[in-house]
């Protein structure tokens, strides 16, 4: 076995492969950029190099660099992750070139697979199923017109070396088609340097299932069952689960045996995902191969108790599968949700900055289910511009799905996160979602049910009842810490009453709060009764509560009168006042927020490149106003309506804060 391993990537991939890496024993290398000085991945290596400045093709993804810190270190064999240098081939030729061992697949196995045209063409050799389509060069936008008439619309028009969503199109007719064929082959000229476009069917009612892989170097391979990815948003997965709620065990078992005859025919060794699309009737085409570790793959692992990453390094040093395809089980449940650094309520624009609170949920036995959060920052760490805004892969295990989702709603209740943005309440929202609870959803599911973006959540009568009694009783227990604070000893102490409102979400509660030594029955006017026990103390930021023995669990915040409250995806302020105060609050004015229609706003933390207008200018509809850089991207803020500049606040070099002002209108 190896003594040292160096890891060429970076954040919760990196902590996950050195994790595997201790408990066999296996010391640990790893590499970081300027920005990662401080990473979690470097605290918990043996050993760390640096390897340049923070953009990755200064550093990370540079292959001299990692091969000089082999050299540095000593390091036996290399596990990549995932992007970065995970599928390049000459990565793997380098290694090969320098006798150190690549734990992944072998360099032609990633050639193969890297070309969508090719892996389709070798799919099908191998009697894979595959979309109807053609693979073949298309000259023009003619034969692509007459291409698409021959396989029947609706066609997907996509990029051979495409990825990510980009050079990708959905035709339904003639003139899509000729219009969509440019389209594409320009967007991949650009972003691939490779213009080369195919057609296959589009498949209505689409899930994306993919198989886990597994395959030795002495001719095993196994399938270690399904993942369903459905849950996307911009083709990017969001939420995955283990095993799939739509398939059943013949349709696994084809899709199985297909994904390990691919690996086979590309003389594939160490873990492979397989993804197929699958339509509404069991139908499953091929989509690509990839030939690394998947982002997702925690809850392959929490379902067969297979760890992959030791698989991938026993693989590698030459050792033959431990097991059979006869000993793949499938047990429980497990879920994933990818948390972001991304604002859900801004159409998800990257959040980057310093994590001033992070603190996930505790590790193991949760309710009836089990968490595991894999994450590569700390509290007081930064989300840095330069790399993916991943925050953690918080994975949930259950006996059954329902467990499995019900652990996942309590965990990301326990998720705290403060100082940037983040799409944990997004994630909530789908975790009750009936579509998602069903499970019957397509890759259209975020299209179709939130197409307007993400405007948070409103809770149902019921659930709102029960953050209204948790609060009632938990301003009782703050008012009783203020009383005998700002009270005298004994008889002179201020009475807490019993009788409250609470406001929230636009509703009016009154209340009648009996409380006794084992918690508090909160009374409402329409004669229900809930019954609130927790330990909550002033000052938690986290209230563990139950009501009517069933639990919930809250964020907690202070405001005046009350509580700023986050739970099931709903974030709320929450008034608690006596019934004068309450009788007070309702003649009050509503406060209207300020109105910035006049305004431009910084709709992320960025730089001003440029500024396209000067005060006094007449700016028409879609006309471009100024340029703001975030995440290395540029972004071109345009005029929403006809106007005339009257002040302009920022000036290129200008590094602007979320909902700064740049500049205003007549």
């Amino acid at each position: 076995m190896f003594d040292k391993i160096l890891i060429a990537n970076r954040g919760e991939i990196a902590c996950r492969v050195i994790k595997t890496a201790r408990k066999m024993g296996i010391k640990t290398v790893a590499i970081y950029s300027d920005a990662d000085k401080h990473a979690l991945h470097v605290e918990m290596a043996d050993e760390a190099v640096h390897i340049g400045p923070p953009p990755a093709n200064q550093s990370y993804i540079v292959i001299d660099k990692v091969m000089d810190a082999i050299r540095q270190t000593g390091a036996q064999a290399v596990h990549p992750g995932y992007g970065f240098l995970s599928e390049n081939p000459k990565f793997a030729e380098a290694l090969e070139a320098a006798g150190v061992a690549f734990i992944g697949p072998p360099k032609g196995a990633i050639e193969a697979m890297g070309d969508k045209i090719t892996s389709k063409k070798i799919a099908q050799e191998a009697n894979v199923s595959t979309v109807p389509g053609y693979m073949g060069l298309i000259e023009d936008a003619d034969e692509a017109v007459k291409i698409s008439n021959e396989i029947g619309y609706p066609v997907m028009i996509k990029a051979s070396a495409g990825g990510g969503g980009k050079g990708m199109r959905i035709a339904w007719n003639d003139a899509e088609a000729r219009e969509g064929f440019q389209s594409s082959k320009n967007e991949a000229a650009s972003s691939f340097g490779d213009d080369r476009i195919f057609i296959e069917k589009f498949v209505t009612q689409p899930r994306h299932i993919e198989i886990q892989v597994l395959c030795d170097a002495h001719g095993n391979g196994i399938y270690l069952n399904e993942r369903e990815c459905s849950i996307q948003r911009r083709n990017q997965k969001v939420v995955e689960e283990a095993p799939s709620p739509f398939l059943d065990e013949a349709t696994r078992k084809a899709m199985g045996e297909q994904s390990v005859a691919l690996a086979k025919a590309v003389g594939y060794t160490s873990a492979g995902t397989v993804e197929f699309i699958v339509d509404g009737d069991k139908n499953f085409y091929f989509l690509e191969m990839n030939t690394r570790l998947q982002v997702e793959h925690p809850v392959t692992e929490l379902i067969t108790g297979v760890d992959l990453v030791e698989q991938m390094i026993r693989v590698a040093n030459g050792e033959p599968l431990s097991m059979t395809q006869d000993d793949v089980k499938i047990d429980g449940w497990a879920i994933e949700n990818r948390l972001y650094a991304e604002d859900p309520y801004r159409n998800f624009l990257p959040s980057i900055g310093r994590l001033t609170r992070y603190r996930p949920p505790a590790e193991g036995p949760l309710g009836d289910g089990i968490v595991r959060n894999d994450t590569g920052i700390f509290e007081g760490g930064e989300i840095s511009m330069y790399y993916d805004p991943m925050i953690a892969k918080l994975c949930t295990w259950g006996p059954n799905r329902d467990a499995a989702i019900e652990t996942m709603r309590n965990a990301l209740d326990s998720f705290e996160v403060e100082g940037i943005g983040h799409n944990l309440p997004f994630v909530a929202a789908v975790m009750d979602h009936p579509k998602f609870i069903s499970g019957d959803m397509t890759t259209a599911f975020i299209a179709e049910e939130y197409p307007d973006g993400f405007d948070g959540v409103t809770l149902g009568a019921d659930a709102l009842k029960r953050v209204a009694a948790a609060c009632a009783a938990m301003n009782r227990v703050a008012e009783i810490r203020r009383a005998r604070i700002s009270g005298t000893l004994d008889n002179h102490e201020r009475h807490v009453g019993e009788d409250w409102n609470v406001a929230l979400q636009g509703e009016s509660f009154d209340v009648t709060i009996a409380a006794d030594h084992e918690g508090s029955t909160v009374r409402f006017a329409d004669g229900a009764e809930l019954r609130v026990q927790g330990n909550w103390t002033p000052g938690d930021q986290l209230a563990r509560m139950t009501v009517n023995g069933d639990p919930l669990v809250m964020k907690v915040g202070k405001i005046s009168g009350g509580f700023r409250i986050r739970t099931r995806g709903a974030e709320l302020k929450v008034h608690v006042r006596s019934p004068r105060q309450a009788e007070l609050a309702r003649q009050m004015p509503e406060k209207l927020p300020p109105d910035t229609s006049k305004m431009l706003l910084c709709p992320m933390p960025g730089l001003i490149v440029k500024v396209d207008v000067e005060e006094g200018d007449e700016v028409q509809e879609g006309q471009a106003l100024c340029t703001v850089e975030a995440m290395k991207m540029e972004n071109i803020l345009r005029a929403e309506r006809k106007g005339v500049v009257s002040k302009i606040n920022a000036a290129a070099g200008d590094s602007l804060a979320v909902d700064d002002v740049i500049m205003e209108f007549e």
